[in-house]
Parts: structure tokens; C-alpha cells; sequence
């Protein structure tokens, strides 16, 4: 298995390039056999057996498809292979759901199903699915995501490249692909998920690659040998032997291999990519009638503060446009972004201001908070109050968010020194602390600290952002 510090510095770099938007994703047969669809043996082996042939014995199977094609003289047998196995839906696999929820704009695969877009749609994303040469010219609006299916698509059957003919013509008939491949592989790190190296569309996949791509690096996850029943001493060193030799030959091409002892491991590593990346944004919940003791230019100038620095701290910040402050976490973050355009960017900013008209409210805010928590890794809260029955009470909507938050995995900040709904989910927090800071025991006594205005505001806010760059180291 690759060793942990290698695995370390994988996850380091690729939250980097996943900030600089510069990360493609290459999914492989493996991926979608995760989620029960067949692979290219399972594929092939009826197809195999009407050829009179053994598909266990066979490691060309592309040359097998087009045997079948030679001996019926169509290709309609194949087609309605894809269609029979690929039609019926399949359930996404872990590292589908956390890969359509990161903000991945480049999605390549050679399979068939349409797990990929499907899951993308459900993480509230537009898909733009490219499975045919002419789909490459046109884009489709307010898209989130392009993903490339260079070998067809299950509702294309009689299209898709199947058998060895087609692939010796690729570079005639689908040119484009191999132009959008090539660009992609030299701006793009790519992460190969799902390829066996006994797959038969990984050779042609690599050929992709060779012709100076190699200066940037790329990445794929690699099962480790296991020895299986029967495997002497010989035969498990020669397996060993043979996997060491192909990670060598793949470092032509510019691939780093990370090896796992199983394929459970993939989403693990998936799923601490997505914690650091989130970790980088920070939601900011929280509604204001009044501002108790702290006065109203008081509390607006902390938010505004506190926003400036989580973009100086290169943070995005998520703001759902708050009652009373969200005015000032919008300003704040647009005045460090503008001061220095060159160094910050208006990306570090994401509003969602809540829908005031139409059928319905309550549910659409529901999922208002839904889709913008889900952003973030890190929730601040401050203030929560408004205004009932002329009263002033703690605000539901702020606890709400909170709620939301923990169930989202988000790390709870509530700044009790601001009051009301805050100071509730403040003492709340630390009544429990081993439920809601499992794991980050050290953030207990700093979270402690936010109950008091400190001897300044400026120095609220340093330690609201110390905790946070603690989080994100």
C-alpha cells in the first residue's frame, strides 16, 4: 500500500488544484461495477461463448468484439449487449456522490451508464453530457459540468465503440474528442478511477496521454496485489513483480500511482479531500432585530471585519443574506477582494439571498440552506434574533442552519459573546463537547474563549480565524 505521507501529500496537492479549478476526473469500468453494472470480462463473456471462446482466457477483448461483429457482419449484437446491461438504473457508488459534490467542471469516461451526470443532477448541478462528435460544438446553458463519454452512451447503443475497427478509426471519426482529451491532460490534473490495467480501453486511454503531457502530474488509484487461493511464493512475487513494472511504465505518462489494499479505501481518501477542500469555506448564519450590548455599528463593523479576514485568510465565505448582518458579511469580503484584485478573487464570495415571494416558502428556504451548508465545512454563528409578535426572540431559522450544519459534518463555530441564538448553540456546544468536536479536542478551550468580547472586537475576530486556520492545517 502507498504509504500514508505519500497519501498525505496526494490529498494536499489535489485540494490545491480543486481551489485553482484545475482538476479533471477519468472514470474507468471499476468505478460503475461499484454500483453494480457489469465490467468489460462480464461484458463480453456471453459474447465470448457464442464465439466458442473462453472470456477467462482471453486479454484482447476488443479483438473478441470484433470477431463477433466479423462472424454476424453487423454490430447489433453488441449494441444489444450495452442496451440490456446498462439500461436498468443503477445505485451510485460513495465516490460518485462525493466527486458530483465537489466543484469537479471536467468528468471523462469510457463507460456506458449514466451514473455520472445522474449523480451530478443530484448534487444540484447541470450537467453537459458529450457522447456524440456534434454534442462538442454546442453548450448547454448554465451548465456546472461537461462530461465527456468518448465511447458512446447507453442511449446510443449502435454508436458506441465497441470492437477493434472502431478504435483504429477513433482518430478519424471522433478528432474532436482527442483534441478536448489532449487539452484537458496539459491543463488539468486528472484522477484515473476505476481502471483495472485489465481493462481494454486503459491501453487506448494511455496512448492519450504519450506526447509531452508528462510535465504535469496526474493520478490513479491502484488495488495492491492480494495473493488468492492456490498462489505459491512464485507465482504471488511474479504478481507483485508485474504490478511494480506497470506503476514504473505509468510514470511516462505523467501518472502517480496510489496503491490501496482495497477498493473501499478510494472513498475514504475522497471523503478527506472533500472534508479539507469544504474546511476552506466558511457559512456564515446568523439574523439581527437588535444587537444588545454591542450597538448596531459595533456588531456591523465585527462582521464586516470578520468577513474581510476569512477572504485575507484565502476562505470562501457563504452567506445566505442574513437579516441585520448580511450586509456587512457581504461588504466586508467585497472590500478585502477589491483592495487587492490581483490576490483575492470574487469567487471567495457566494451569496444566496432567501426568496421572499411564492408558493410554498418554508420548503424552498429549507432547501435554500440545504444546498448552501452543504458548501462550506466550517459554520460561524452570530447574533439570531427577530422579531415575533413585537418581541424580540431568538431566531428558529439561525437554529435551524445549525441543525443543518451537524448533519452536514460542518465544524460549528457559534460566537457566544454576540448573543442571543449564538450564545444558545454556544452553550450548547460545549455542553457536549465530545459529540460535536470528536476528533479536534484542541478547538474546546478556543471555542470556550468566544463567550466574551475579549479586550476588543478586532480581537474576537483573530481568534474566530485562529480556529479556523487551525482547522485547515
Amino acid at each position: 500500500m502507498t504509504p500514508r505521507h505519500e497519501i498525505e501529500a496526494f490529498i494536499k496537492e489535489f485540494v490545491k488544484d480543486l481551489e485553482e479549478d484545475s482538476v479533471a476526473i477519468f472514470a474507468g469500468a471499476g468505478m460503475s461495477k461499484g454500483s453494480g453494472y457489469v465490467d468489460w470480462p462480464e461484458l463480453m463473456r456471453d459474447i465470448a461463448a457464442e464465439l466458442g471462446l473462453k472470456v477467462e482466457l482471453e486479454h484482447d477483448l476488443i479483438s473478441v468484439a470484433q470477431f463477433h461483429v466479423n462472424q454476424r457482419k453487423t454490430s447489433d449484437g453488441l449494441a444489444k449487449k450495452i442496451l440490456q446491461e446498462f439500461s436498468e438504473h443503477g445505485e451510485p457508488s460513495a465516490a460518485h456522490k462525493i466527486l458530483a459534490r465537489l466543484p469537479i467542471r471536467t468528468y471523462w469516461t469510457t463507460n456506458y451508464d449514466t451514473l455520472i451526470e445522474d449523480e451530478l443532477r443530484r448534487a444540484y448541478r447541470v450537467p453537459d453530457v458529450k457522447s456524440h462528435v456534434d454534442q462538442l460544438t454546442t453548450t448547454k446553458p448554465k451548465r456546472d459540468a461537461v462530461v465527456y463519454k468518448m465511447h458512446g452512451d447507453v442511449d446510443s447503443p449502435k454508436a458506441a465503440v465497441l470492437y477493434k475497427e472502431q478504435y483504429e478509426k477513433y482518430y478519424v471519426t471522433h478528432a474532436p474528442f482527442i483534441t478536448a482529451l489532449s487539452g484537458d491532460l496539459v491543463s488539468k490534473t486528472f484522477l484515473f478511477i476505476g481502471f483495472s490495467f485489465t481493462d481494454p480501453n486503459l491501453d487506448y486511454v494511455l496512448s492519450r496521454l504519450h506526447g509531452g503531457t508528462g510535465k504535469r502530474t496526474h493520478y490513479c488509484f491502484m488495488k495492491e496485489v492480494q495473493r488468492e487461493d492456490g498462489d505459491d511464493d512464485e507465482i504471488f512475487k511474479y504478481k507483485i513483480r508485474k504490478q511494480e513494472l506497470r506503476i514504473d511504465d505509468l510514470k511516462r505518462f505523467g501518472i502517480q500511482t496510489l496503491l490501496v489494499e482495497d477498493y473501499a479505501d478510494i472513498p475514504k481518501i475522497l471523503t478527506e479531500v472533500e472534508s479539507r477542500f469544504r474546511k476552506k469555506t466558511i457559512f456564515v448564519s446568523g439574523s439581527a432585530e437588535q444587537y444588545g450590548e454591542w450597538g448596531k455599528n459595533e456588531a456591523l463593523n465585527f462582521i464586516h471585519a470578520l468577513a474581510a479576514e476569512s477572504v485575507k485568510s484565502n476562505l470562501r465565505v457563504v452567506n445566505g443574506f442574513g437579516w441585520g448582518i448580511g450586509s456587512a458579511v457581504i461588504n466586508g469580503a467585497l472590500e478585502a477582494i477589491y483592495g487587492n484584485p490581483q490576490k483575492y478573487s470574487e469567487d471567495q464570495l457566494i451569496v444566496r439571498p432567501f426568496p421572499q415571494h411564492g408558493d410554498n416558502l418554508p420548503a424552498l428556504w429549507e432547501e435554500y440552506r440545504q444546498r448552501m451548508i452543504s458548501l462550506a465545512g466550517i459554520a460561524i454563528f452570530v447574533f439570531g434574533n427577530k422579531t415575533v409578535d413585537e418581541k424580540i426572540v431568538n431566531a428558529n431559522g439561525v437554529r435551524r442552519e445549525f441543525e443543518i450544519a451537524i448533519q452536514h459534518g460542518l465544524v460549528p463555530i457559534p460566537v457566544g459573546a454576540t448573543g442571543c441564538m449564538a450564545h444558545e448553540l454556544w452553550n450548547e456546544v460545549l455542553a457536549e463537547t465530545a459529540k460535536f468536536y470528536a476528533g479536534i479536542e484542541w478547538i474546546v478551550p478556543l471555542i470556550k474563549e468566544l463567550g466574551a468580547r475579549q479586550p476588543n472586537d478586532a480581537e474576537l475576530v483573530s481568534r474566530i480565524i485562529k480556529i479556523i486556520k487551525q482547522l485547515n492545517r
